[in-house]
């Protein structure tokens, strides 16, 4: 059963050797994840699974172990999910980003894993997907990688959308109120054209929270470079 659960943007900027000199921008919320992440070292889970969106390729599971490497955003850093044997694929650059905050927390010796998910995966999918996870050991815990729109400025990736700060401000209710009703309401239509990367991950996390009770806390909330970012901790 899920008994806490962790949610963090996922921009490689959030590695401060890859910010280099603007690593200060992203500080709030490095200060953020650490915090949600204690919530997931205290409720001891047997089982931690690290939920984030992936390319063609790097989705399914990551097993204890999996590296994945920030050579691509020109820093010579690798990270491991844990340990364990690994295996032959790379972790998407959002497990990638889970892996590092994993390393910088003092965490339990519980097996972690990671799963890649397709961000055009279906609402109903991700719910099955979820509850799966969440019933998978007695006492398991979610680290859930996933970023807002990017369209809340003309600046962004992704330009203005006048959708975006609405569809953020559902996320952001959703997500500090432990709502999984809400969170499977999300329109993954939407969520596209918004370039929302973390619909998908916040729909499994959804699914294996419900029935659970838990309660949310919203701890930072903010868009930054026109993309929206949330930490938020269950427990």
């Amino acid at each position: 059963m899920l008994v806490a659960a962790a949610v963090c943007p996922c921009p490689p900027l959030l590695v401060p050797a890859v910010a280099a000199g603007a690593a200060s921008e992203l500080a709030d919320a490095r200060t953020a994840c650490s915090d949600a992440l204690a919530v997931l070292a205290a409720s001891r889970p047997d089982r931690l699974v690290v939920i984030g969106p992936a390319e063609e390729g790097a989705r399914g599971v990551h097993p204890a172990g999996a590296a994945g490497s920030f050579a691509g955003f020109g820093v010579d850093l690798t990270v491991r999910l844990g340990s364990g044997p690994g295996g032959e694929r790379a972790l998407p650059a959002s497990l990638a980003v889970g892996a590092w905050l994993l390393d910088h927390t003092d965490w339990a010796d519980a097996p972690i894993e990671g799963l890649g998910v397709g961000t055009e995966l279906q609402p109903a999918r991700c719910a099955e997907a979820g509850r799966e996870i969440g019933a998978s050991a007695e006492r398991v815990a979610l680290l859930v990688m996933g970023d807002g729109s990017a369209c809340r400025t003309v600046k962004a990736p992704g330009y203005l959308d006048e959708r975006a700060e609405g569809f953020d401000a559902a996320v952001g209710h959703a997500l500090g109120t432990a709502d999984p009703a809400a969170l499977l309401a999300l329109d993954p239509e939407l969520a596209q054209a918004l370039q929302a990367a973390g619909r998908a991950p916040w729909q499994v996390l959804a699914g294996a929270a419900e029935g659970t009770g838990l309660e949310g806390r919203l701890l930072y909330e903010d868009a930054p470079y026109g993309v929206g970012y949330f930490v938020a901790a269950w427990s």
